[in-house]
């Protein structure tokens, strides 16, 4: 796991002037590594390093001194631990701070890059059993992110809770990855979801999820006078 001094150096690296000191991609790429193995996640380091690559890009960019093959490489890591963020907006904020040549590029058939925003579409769409076949076409791609398979899992948890009142056990498990049986009991263990039928899943009552407000309006007892006083003299 990062030490609280590496963590102290990384907000220190994010205040002022030092968030676009180019000497500093360095340790945030080490960082980001960091995330991907021990599953924590710092986005706006990740930010800092987008910003870093796009300013380089603007500027004085050229392929000797900034490689768009590893670039990309390290924009598919941010994007992934992006994802596991989800429902958070991560993903499009990151997204937003790619430089436009690497979105541009005519993608070749196995463009990483390409698959990744794919995922994300498949996800913000809530087709979570097209997410899961693409995602095993290039199982490389994110065997290096800890966590992450879990991590959208519960994503898709969350669009289930807020989504249905009950839902097939076979469904919720493809939806899920595929889950055999017992993984599945856990997932609805820890939502504390319940088995209440052989083939159905409780998930929540819609009904009280939803609350009532009372509306109150302020009026000023000076408007109410003349209110009061225009009718007087009908």
């Amino acid at each position: 796991m990062v030490g609280e001094s590496k963590k102290d150096k990384i907000r220190d690296m994010l205040k002022g002037i030092e968030l676009y000191n180019p000497n500093n991609l360095t340790i945030l790429l080490q960082y980001l590594d960091e995330q991907c193995a021990d599953n924590h996640y710092d986005l706006e380091a990740n930010l800092t390093i987008l910003r870093l690559y796009q300013f380089r890009m603007n500027t004085d960019f050229s392929e000797e001194e900034l490689d768009k093959d590893v670039v990309k490489k390290v924009i598919i890591k941010i994007l992934l631990k992006a994802l596991t963020a989800l429902p958070n907006t991560d993903f499009i904020l990151c997204k937003s701070l790619i430089h436009p040549s690497l979105l541009e590029d005519e993608p070749e058939p196995d463009d990483e890059l390409k698959h990744v925003l794919t995922l994300h579409q498949s996800l913000e769409t809530c087709n979570f059993e097209e997410f899961w076949k693409v995602l095993r076409t290039v199982p490389a791609v994110y065997l290096n992110i800890t966590g992450f398979e879990d991590s959208i899992r519960k994503f898709i948890c969350y669009v289930v809770k807020i989504t249905y009142q009950t839902m097939r056990k076979d469904l919720l498990g493809k939806i899920l990855g595929g889950l055999d049986e017992t993984q599945l009991k856990y997932w609805i263990k820890v939502n504390d979801w319940e088995e209440k039928e052989p083939e159905y899943v409780f998930i929540s009552n819609q009904e009280e999820l939803i609350k009532s407000k009372n509306i109150k309006e302020k009026i000023e007892f000076d408007n109410v006078a003349r209110v009061v006083a225009a009718y007087a003299k009908q």
